[in-house]
């Protein structure tokens, strides 16, 4: 059982793994190559760092851990090819749709039954992040849409299942590292037949792997111990939020008036599951 302290600790390694993962958007516009190309060589920098901070050993792999890593691959490779074939706003939306997914399917999965609390918290997320991509949402480009949506089914599978993993005696980064691993090795085709981008480019690859990605799968991993599924993907949810802000910032590109409204509520609501929490998962 998780002490308060505990959990009060994996919410806050949460926010910081949400504020990890936003910044890819702004840094992989930074890189000029093939996407599939820069999700291969972030993956390989992620996996290699993880090992190299943890050094698990990789033997007796099991099927939950085989299915967390293959989930998170394959949730990686459809977001980036959904941003391709549908607008960024519709893939991050409909993605998103992931916290849903893990509430219906949790009980029967994990045994974690979703609350009231939960519930609200999905209704406010889906709906602020709706109001933060109003003016950019299209009902067009179907096959990305569906896409988009396999990264959602991904994306809570990922987090079921390392929850699952969690639940046991081995160590989830196992799982990360396998993933990234996987990754690495399905996009190294697009590497080596696409001209590699400069020296700033690899400095940006390298801060890709290392911060965006390593610096928040260990978070992550330790936090998903002693958080539910659910909560391990509403806290955060606050990466979509911040990704345009952290463009903003960069260069200029200024989000409207919904969207700042959207923002609020989606802060606001992350805000709200984590000061009211009703439980301390074992």
């Amino acid at each position: 059982m998780s002490t308060p302290a505990e959990h009060r600790r994996a919410f806050v390694l949460l926010i910081v793994c949400g504020l990890c993962w936003s910044t890819g958007g702004v840094l992989i516009k930074l890189v000029d190559w093939h996407p599939l190309a820069i999700w291969s060589t972030r993956s390989a920098i992620a996996g290699a760092t993880l090992w190299l901070v943890r050094r698990p050993s990789m033997r007796g792999i099991t099927r939950a851990e085989w299915g967390a890593a293959i989930a998170l691959s394959a949730t990686t490779v459809l977001f980036i090819l959904s941003n391709k074939l549908t607008t960024a706003a519709n893939a991050i939306l409909i993605q998103y749709s992931a916290p849903v997914w893990i509430a219906l399917l949790g009980t029967w999965f994990l045994g974690e039954r979703a609350t009231r609390l939960d519930w609200v918290t999905i209704v406010l997320v889906l709906g602020g992040i709706t109001l933060f991509f109003f003016e950019q949402l299209t009902f067009d480009h179907v096959t990305g849409n569906l896409l988009a949506l396999a990264a959602g089914v991904g994306f809570a599978f990922s987090a079921m299942s390392l929850r699952k993993v969690a639940l046991g005696p081995t160590d989830p980064l196992r799982s990360l590292i396998l993933g990234n691993l996987l990754g690495a090795m399905i996009g190294a085709p697009f590497v080596f037949t696409h001209a590699a981008p400069d020296a700033n480019g690899w400095l940006v690859l390298l801060a890709l792997g290392v911060g965006q990605q390593a610096v928040a799968y260990l978070c992550y991993a330790w936090a998903i111990r002693h958080t539910t599924a659910l909560e391990a993907m509403l806290i955060p949810v606050i990466e979509p939020v911040m990704s345009p802000i952290w463009v903003m910032l960069a260069i200029g590109e200024r989000p409207g008036g919904w969207a700042l409204v959207g923002g609020l509520i989606v802060v606001g609501a992350v805000t709200m599951r984590a000061v009211v929490s009703p439980r301390h998962p074992t």
